[in-house]
């Protein structure tokens, strides 16, 4: 059966069963039913868990619906399956008794004694323990047992005969049973009893003894249940003396006996059956055994570890002592409260159930004895409340918690010295201690302890650790034995046991109901309101308020109409009797209003003090004042709601207090009381100093205070208070200062005249008195505090000027505000002026000028006001910001500064021209170049609000655009706000300064400033220039009023600085670019008299084009850049085309190298679009392309700058050629001597870039061979030719900045032109062969030309062949060539086409030969010599036609052989060796005529040798050798070995190739024997093997040679 059948059979049969309509249909399901079990049944033998599971799942479903059907076919199935495995059966059976325990009152008898038999034969079939299946069996029959317990007991009883110890599942199931169905077991307990004792003592097995004690444990509690619940028993007769006996001697066995058993299991299933049996035993024999019991049980608590069950056996072991009235339990009662004391102690585990269960049963005996000696209990408990261990202190607090909870009545009479005795643990430091104190406290009030004298000290205890702060709480460590709490548990719990005690405890509150109105005491109302000013009791106020609302509610219901504090002491509806057990000193209403209110700015600090404090005032409204109900009840619940709406981390906390300032400006107009008034701001005064600690909370009780006094309206209060808060204000502190000058500020709206009156006179106080001595300037406070006292009396003057009323404020600027202002921040000593280099001193002088200017600038009669002191305040700013660090933001300073200058620039008078050019370029200078901090990690984005900031790390960013500028976009939290803020002043104050001049001379005066800034190398400076630029050109469009149609003159211009950044390296500069673009489009629309809200769609597609500005991908960058000039193009005017290229142009020289990119991209799409706009300018524009081309060696630059005049040559192709041709050639400038320079060079240069262009492709491939010999012969005209010394110059700058884009060398130019002829040639496998033989190196040198010039005839001859006729037609016109080097380049490239076989293929072997051996006669030795090597190439390149030109062949070279030209014998040489190639090849006969001659001529190369060589130790030959005969040969080679062994020429060691091969050609056979015996092999090798002829063995050197180049 596969398991999803399973599971869709499960599923169906889950649901619901239907309503049967017919006893048919009801046979068919049953049937149905019957069938369905059957296949679950087979199905649980599965082999997969989870499909055995479900089948048990899908039995119990199917017994939920069908239950007698699904037993029989469990029961048919178990009987009929015998060999089942019992792992199966248990499962079968389990789900029997489920079926069975959810529908025992639907089973019949039949059914019932069916199951019994089965689960009974299932239980004993083996009498091993097999514990899972025999359980599953014997809960079947306690499940049955529950309805069926005469028939389960029948079957049970069958099996327990008398004299055989039963089946171990036999006694569990009877003692189950007893505690299952007390009423139906019991009365069988009697004879079971009497069956069971006499077999305790033939138990011999610890097994069969545990089963047998858990039997009489169960009997006990089942008898015990009955006997306490006899009036519902079937039988009320049954007596506890029936169970004395037996429970008596089964007691002897096993407290005797079995208890002293080593088996810990047996001894503590001894100990669990001893607890409920003591109650049925004897009293007598109780109180006998208790000497011996208690102790037996109590030193089990050594010898286990779980002592849970000892300790509920002890606890009803001592209720069955109680009962009994036992005198011997006061001699145990020390030993007993010892034990438990040391248990209760023990460290609670929350993982482990029996240690909390052990703790439990162990509180259970102290109730117990509580109950019995609640003095000796306290007297044993109280002293330990000192002991020096945390365990031991808390265990006596929680089990003096217990006993108050559990024994009242028998406390009631201990509660002062329980009282007395709680003041050593209130003192207790440690946090779990704490805990359990403020749990005791807890359970007095429950119980009327803090009603006692005494209870005010709990209470303020209790109220302490509500007000602990959680960071003090710090966690203790863990350990495997001790108790851990979390950081703030002391605090939580004592924060909610308050609550509780003030929401649930009647007597917590003073309200006397009329009919218990004398019994009740005041405890907590109005007791707490002592706590609520109190500032060490600040972290309590959420909790008391809530506890105070609650109290003071219950008040309201209970005396409607009445006030809820009587400050005299007396309720009016108390009577005499009501005495107060404690005092209580109320605070005020004022202290109450004032301290509610302050800490309500605060609102979610200690877990929402705000709201509870608010709520608190709306329910004392009547005592604060009467007035103030019917207004607090609307002000309060919307400023509750505020908080709702808002958390920590979205309320505004400026706006939070001016709210709550509004709330007070309201209150005091509600009261209206100058008396009321006047006492609340006293109050304020007066509780300024407790915040000290809380700067944010004291600030805004300052403002509170201003705002009262600003509504007093007696003078003399307002200027005593005023005094008195500048002398007791603590300068010192920076943060006080801003509270303090907003209270001026506030009450100067009100008492203007008054507000200056007292700070003039602070100012002339001793605090400014100067004396005589410099070094003693002031008299009572410190130079420090002095200039501290100077800030915050320039922060009052500031805030004095933004509050105080417009109209006043213009007449006391200058002539009060001002001027002591700045008294106070300079200083004379000795009549010399000098002024503070304090930082803080400095920004409270340009906090307080801000708020002067801003209020002057927001005057109603502002425009008609003349600032004289607008340029001096202006100079003092512009220092301030330029005494700055430029490269980092330490401080406001500057953005305020900056934000005074925005402020003082739209005053009259003007500010000069001058003037405000500088402060436009300090202020840029001192803000753009700031850098980052250092910065965490991060993901950032790539813009800012409002203003971007990527700022890298590097001085600059050229050259790095693979730089991701996400990686620096965003600094440090710190660092952020003020730079964001700095930024946005920046912008206002540019913005102001465009304000007064809304042109576009100004607009572009405005862009000046900038361009440096857009143009940094720096990308975070260029970021910073561009979104400074789009803010000013969105203001100028936004405040465009166009009374004429007049033209944008400078559109062109700004569009050019601005459109190539579309591409710079920086994403975040890209859309900024763009932005201004678009700004300046839609300007233009304006000036052209469209609407400003018209929208025009092509300029609306570039805020579209901004999305392929995100990726940093250079196609697409400049595709996009593209499509922004089309756009530009199209709405361009055409008076602003030219200026806008002249601006493009400018931009091709950017250090970015993508703006220099893009400003070429965008100049080609303008041409292409609109150059057929620009032909009168043609002459202009061409002029500035050549000036580029000149400038740069960019090879983008230079490409682009092509493609531009390409494109201009298109529209105006005779303008152009005109201007080029006009117009001077690179080099013309340079002259030496005072002629003009060869034009060969240039020519050469030329030459390669139209080469380089692939359209000159076809007229390449036609001119091929003459290019190819005008190049190859160049090549040879420049070697060792040098740059003239100006050149040289350029040259080297050039190579040293990086920018050189070719080499101006003539032989190195003359080599890369014809590289470049052969690629555009299609000779690619040419220009590569030589370069893998290093070919085009050696061109360059004269050491190396002649190989370099071989390796390229050999890549000719390999890869080109086809081409070689006309090309060695075009060199054969050279041999006539007055220069000699041509004649050698030519001579050497056709040489070495003689070694490849294609000259034969292509039948040039004839003519090659003949042109020559006609140049042998050549005046110049090295033609004459590369003849004689191309000659001697016939050997290699084609061997077999040597024997066809053999006799001119060895013409050629006999006669280099003769060749006396050449002082140093390399045509010789070279002869010799083209010998040394040819002799093996030519006929014999044709040899024979040379032999002799070539004989003599070799011998001269050894006369210098002489016979001294051989040292006499050989002598010649003995031969008479005629002249022509073989033996003149071979004397003529006799002083060749000799020459080998000493030093030689490379004349003589050459011969060494011939001589081998002469001596059979002329007959002699002696020869080659004996040349073996002297002359050794390897000393041919090397000549043999030499690539580079005679030539490159002479080591012929090179000179470079000097003159004119070209």
């Amino acid at each position: 059966m596969t398991r999803s059948y399973v599971q869709s059979e499960c599923m169906r049969w889950v649901l619901p069963p239907v309503q049967w309509e017919c006893p048919q249909t009801y046979l068919n399901t049953g049937f149905v039913a019957a069938e369905l079990s059957t296949i679950l049944l087979d199905a649980i033998t599965d082999k997969d868990p989870l499909v055995q599971e479900q089948v048990c799942s899908a039995l119990c479903a199917l017994g939920e619906s069908q239950p007698e059907e699904a037993l029989r076919a469990c029961e048919e199935y178990l009987r009929l399956h015998e060999k089942l495995a019992h792992p199966y059966r248990t499962m079968i059976l389990r789900a029997m008794e489920t079926v069975v325990s959810n529908h025992i009152s639907e089973l019949d008898k039949d059914m019932a004694r069916a199951v019994i038999l089965l689960a009974s034969s299932e239980m004993t079939k083996a009498k091993d323990l097999v514990w899972d299946w025999q359980q599953a069996a014997s809960n079947v029959l306690v499940a049955v047992g529950k309805q069926f317990i005469s028939t389960v007991m029948e079957e049970m009883l069958s099996k327990l005969q008398p004299g055989a110890l039963p089946h171990y599942f036999v006694v569990r199931t009877l003692a189950n049973l007893s505690v299952s169905n007390a009423f139906g077991m019991v009365p069988f307990l009697t004879s079971i009893l009497n069956t069971m004792l006499p077999m305790l003592g033939t138990a011999k097995h610890d097994t069969t003894r545990e089963v047998l004690c858990y039997a009489l444990q169960h009997f006990s509690e089942g008898t015990l249940e009955y006997l306490a619940n006899l009036d519902q028993a079937p039988d009320p007769t049954v007596r506890k003396d029936a169970f004395a006996s037996p429970m008596s001697s089964a007691y002897d066995i096993l407290f005797q006996q079995w208890l002293q058993s080593r088996e810990a299991k047996l001894r503590l299933a001894v100990v669990q059956a001893l607890g409920p049996m003591s109650n049925l035993m004897p009293s007598e024999k109780l109180e006998e055994q208790l000497p011996k019991l208690l102790p037996g049980v109590l030193t089990l608590y050594k010898r286990h570890a779980e002592t849970c069950h000892v300790s509920k056996s002890l606890g009803q072991i001592l209720e069955a002592a109680v009962s009994v009235g036992s005198r011997t339990l006061d001699v145990q009662l020390d030993s007993l409260l010892a034990a438990l004391h040391a248990q209760i102690c023990v460290p609670v585990e929350s993982t482990s159930p029996l240690v909390m269960s052990n703790q439990k049963e162990v509180l259970r005996c102290f109730t117990v004895l509580a109950r019995y000696s609640p003095d000796r209990l306290l007297a044993f408990l109280l002293p330990r409340l000192d002991s020096s261990t945390e365990r031991s202190r808390m265990g006596t607090l929680h089990v003096l918690r217990h006993a108050i909870n559990s024994a009242a009545a028998q406390m009631e009479v201990k509660k002062p010295f329980i009282l007395s005795a709680m003041r050593l643990p209130l003192l207790d430091t440690n946090s779990k201690v704490k805990r359990a104190v403020v749990q005791v406290i807890s359970a007095m009030a429950h119980h009327g302890y803090l009603e006692q004298p005494g209870g005010e000290a709990l209470v303020e205890y209790l109220v302490q650790q509500c007000a602990l702060p959680p960071e003090v709480e710090q966690p203790q460590t863990a350990g495997p034995s001790s108790e851990e709490l979390p950081a703030d548990s002391v605090r939580a719990v004592s924060v909610r046991t308050l609550y509780l005690v003030s929401t649930t405890v009647d007597r917590m509150s003073d309200l006397c109901f009329r009919d218990r109105l004398r019994r009740c005491p005041q405890v907590l109302w109005p007791y707490l309101l002592e706590f609520v000013t109190p500032v060490r009791f600040t972290g309590a106020l959420t909790p008391l308020c809530r506890s105070l609302m609650h109290l003071a509610q219950k008040r309201q219901e209970a005396a409607p109409g009445a006030l809820l504090i009587q400050y005299d002491g007396n309720d009016p509806q108390s009577a005499p009797e009501c005495v107060v057990s404690f005092a209580v000193t109320l605070p005020s209403p004022y202290a109450i209003a004032t301290r509610l209110l302050t800490v309500s700015s605060s609102p979610y600090h200690g877990d929402g003090r705000g709201a509870a404090s608010l709520g608190l005032l709306n329910v004392l409204h009547r005592d604060i004042h009467p007035s103030l109900g019917q207004r607090w009840a609307t002000t309060i619940p919307l400023l509750l709601e505020y908080l709702d709406e808002h958390s920590a981390d979205t309320l505004s906390q400026k706006e939070w207090e001016e709210k709550l300032l509004v709330f007070l400006r309201d209150t005091l107009a509600a009261v209206s009381d100058n008396t009321w008034v006047c006492q609340l701001s006293l109050e304020m005064c007066k509780q300024l100093p407790c915040y000290n600690g809380t700067p944010q909370e004291k600030n805004f009780l300052y403002r509170c205070v201003g705002t009262t006094l600003g509504a007093a309206s007696s003078k003399d209060v307002v200027k005593k208070h005023l005094r008195e808060l500048l002398e007791t204000a603590r300068y010192q502190e920076e943060a006080e200062h801003e509270g303090l000058a907003c209270c001026f500020g506030i009450c100067a709206i009100s008492h203007l005249d008054d507000t200056l009156t007292q700070l003039e006179d602070f100012v002339r106080s001793d605090v400014f008195r100067k004396s005589t001595g410099i070094f003693n300037i002031f008299k009572d406070r410190s130079e420090v505090e002095a200039e501290k006292a100077k800030g915050a009396l320039m922060l009052c003057y500031g805030h004095v000027a933004a509050r105080a009323p417009r109209e006043l404020v213009l007449a006391r600027a200058e002539s009060d505000i001002l001027r002591n202002m700045f008294q106070c921040f300079s200083t004379k000593v000795l009549g010399v002026k000098v002024e503070t280099k304090d930082p803080a001193l400095k920004l409270c002088l340009v906090q307080s000028v801000c708020m002067v200017c801003q209020a002057i600038r927001s005057s109603a009669q502002a425009s008609c006001f003349h600032f004289a002191q607008k340029a001096e305040l202006v100079a003092q700013m512009m220092e301030f910001i330029r005494a700055e660090p430029s490269d980092c933001l330490r401080s406001p300073i500057r953005k305020k500064a900056m934000l005074a200058c925005t402020y003082l620039v739209p005053l009259e008078p003007a500010l000069e021209e001058q003037v405000r050019a500088d402060m436009v370029h300090g202020c840029l200078q001192s803000v753009m170049a700031v850098l980052p901090e250092p910065e965490g990690d991060d993901d950032h984005q790539e813009v800012w609000p409002q203003v971007p900031c990527h700022v890298p790390t590097s001085v600059g960013d050229s050259g790095k655009a693979a730089v991701d500028s996400r990686s620096l976009a965003r600094p440090p939290v710190s660092f952020q706000p003020l730079y964001l803020d700095t930024m946005q002043a920046l912008e206002d104050l540019l913005t102001s300064l465009l304000q007064r001049d809304m042109t576009p001379q100004g607009l572009q005066v405005m862009v000046e400033h900038l361009s440096p800034w857009i143009k940094s190398p720096r990308g975070h400076e260029r970021v910073r220039a561009l979104a400074l630029s789009s803010c000013l050109l969105q203001h100028f469009l936004e405040h465009l009023h166009v009374s004429a149609l007049v033209p944008f003159h400078n559109l062109g211009l700004l569009i050019g600085l601005f459109s190539p950044r579309c591409a710079d390296l920086w994403p975040a500069t890209r859309q900024e670019a763009v932005s201004c673009v678009h700004s300046l489009l839609y300007l233009q629309l304006g000036y052209e008299g469209f609407a400003r809200d018209y929208r025009d769609d092509a300029v609306e597609r570039l805020l579209a084009l901004k999305g392929g500005l995100v990726h940093s991908d250079p196609a697409t960058l400049f595709h996009t850049c593209h499509s922004i000039a089309q756009i530009i193009a199209k709405r361009l005017p055409p008076n602003q085309l030219i200026s806008l290229l002249l601006t493009l142009f400018e931009g091709l020289g950017d250090s970015d190298k993508n703006c220099s990119r893009a400003a070429s991209v965008m100049i080609n799409c303008l041409l292409k679009e609109r150059g057929h706009l620009l032909q009168e300018k043609v002459p202009e524009i061409v002029s500035v392309l050549r000036s580029k081309l000149q400038e740069t060696w960019e090879e983008h630059v230079r490409q682009a700058t092509q493609y531009s005049v390409s494109l201009l040559a298109s529209q105006h192709c005779e303008a152009v050629v005109s201007s080029l041709l006009g117009s001077p050639l690179p080099f013309d400038s340079l002259r030496g001597g005072g002629e003009p320079m060869c034009p060969c060079s240039q020519a050469t240069c030329a030459l390669s870039e139209v080469t380089s262009v692939a359209a000159s492709a076809p007229a390449v491939l036609e001119l091929y061979p003459q290019l190819f010999a005008a190049l190859l012969l160049r090549v040879s005209c420049t070697l060792g030719v040098q740059l003239p010394r100006t050149l040289q110059a350029k040259e080297r700058r050039a190579t040293g900045l990086a920018l050189a884009s070719r080499n101006l060398d003539p032989c190195s130019s003359a080599v890369d032109t014809l590289q470049v002829m052969l690629l555009r040639g299609g000779s690619e496998d040419v220009v590569q062969c030589v370069e893998l033989g290093g070919g085009w190196e050696s061109l360059r040198t004269s050491t190396g030309h002649e190989e370099g010039v071989a390796r390229l005839a050999s890549a000719m001859a390999k890869f080109a062949g086809p081409r070689l006729p006309l090309v060695m037609k075009a060199l054969l016109c050279t041999h006539s060539s007055v220069y000699e080097v041509q004649r050698v380049t030519s001579t050497a490239f056709l040489a070495e086409l003689l070694n490849s076989n294609v000259v034969k293929d292509l039948m040039l072997l004839e003519s090659l030969l003949d042109n020559l051996t006609a140049r042998q006669k050549d005046t110049c030795a090295s033609v004459r010599r590369l003849v004689l090597r191309g000659l001697a190439n016939i050997a290699s390149g084609s061997p077999d036609k040597v024997r066809a030109h053999g006799p001119q062949l060895l013409t050629s070279m006999i006669s280099g052989l003769d060749d006396g030209d050449d002082p140093q014998s390399l045509v010789a040489l070279e002869a010799m060796l083209g010998l040394a190639k040819l002799l093996g090849l030519v006929e014999p006969w044709d040899l024979r005529s040379v032999l002799l001659h070539v004989a003599v001529r070799i011998r001269p190369f050894f006369d210098s040798v002489g016979w001294a060589g051989a040292g006499g130790h050989h002598g010649p030959p003995q031969t008479h050798s005629q002249p022509g005969h073989p033996g003149t040969c071979f004397l003529a080679l006799l002083p060749l070995p000799l020459s080998l062994s000493s030093t030689c020429t490379l004349g003589p060691r050459s011969c060494v190739t011939i001589a081998p091969s002469l001596g059979p050609l002329g007959g002699s056979c002696r020869l080659p024997s004996w040349w073996k015996r002297h002359v050794p092999t390897s000393s041919c090798q090397p000549l043999v093997a030499a690539p580079g002829g005679a030539a490159s063995m002479a080591g012929e050197q090179g000179q470079p040679r000097e003159g004119a180049w070209g």
